[in-house]
């Protein structure tokens, strides 16, 4: 057997107990908004990997107490959410797999739904979501969102629609590691839902709804993938384009 056959099940065995994380800050126009505050990181950096429990909304065994902090967020803002291995994070500076391992290759996507509380809103109710933002696949480079996450030291950037209508809502960031997703349950999920509270003058409260669960089926073609499929010590997904999960994101 080559060699390099072997190293996508190499890299498997080296992140499956250690290459986890959760989200646990974000910042809203560069100013950050503190460790757990406003957001419901669980207490176990372990990933969620079905896709029809509650659980796939907003994580399990979410870290006590849960913050009901709203934060204030402009419509148009520049937004980041923070990913490391373990609460706390980079205090641990010769943690390899922080913030993620590097073999845990995927996209990062956010959604939104419409809450009348963000800070009492239950984590397991079948809200109407929307997309708001993604990162996938760059082919040409090969590059995925969870490298673009890495190299910013566990910080990942969107932007909040200036379109969003003023209001509170819970906010859905997902992290999507494809390394294992070979087959059904493979595929590995780490979310994070905060409450936020829209300011502005938009008009838009989502499109291309979806429920959690739901919106993903258990065999969708982006979450059952062999993204080694062309030169195995490659995860680029054979050079071929990867469709992120989920319906398409909110346009203004």
């Amino acid at each position: 057997m080559k060699v390099p056959q072997l190293l996508p099940a190499v890299l498997l065995a080296a992140g499956a107990v250690n290459g986890h994380g959760m989200w646990q800050k974000i910042k809203v126009n560069g100013q950050d908004q503190g460790q757990n505050v406003g957001i419901r990181p669980s207490s176990s950096n372990n990933p969620v990997q079905n896709v029809n429990g509650n659980e796939i909304a907003c994580n399990t065994n979410l870290l006590n107490p849960v913050s009901n902090k709203v934060i204030q967020v402009p419509a148009g803002a520049q937004m980041s959410a923070w990913f490391q291995h373990v609460i706390g994070g980079p205090q641990f500076a010769n943690d390899p797999d922080n913030p993620i391992a590097p073999s845990h290759k995927g996209p990062i996507s956010v959604y939104m739904a419409k809450v009348d509380n963000a800070g009492t809103a239950s984590a397991y109710n079948s809200y109407s979501w929307f997309k708001i933002a993604e990162e996938g696949l760059n082919t040409g480079s090969g590059k995925w969102a969870v490298d673009t996450m890495i190299g910013n030291q566990g910080w990942w950037d969107f932007t909040m629609p200036s379109c969003i209508a003023p209001g509170q809502y819970l906010m859905r960031v997902e992290l999507l590691a494809l390394h294992s997703a070979y087959s059904a349950g493979g595929a590995q999920f780490y979310m994070s839902c905060a409450n936020i509270e829209v300011t502005g003058s938009g008009t838009k409260t989502g499109s291309n709804l979806v429920k959690f669960p739901g919106a993903y089926p258990s065999n969708d073609a982006g979450i059952v993938i062999n993204i080694y499929s062309g030169t195995p010590s490659l995860p680029n997904n054979g050079g071929k384009a990867y469709k992120i999960p989920g319906p398409p994101k909110l346009t203004c």
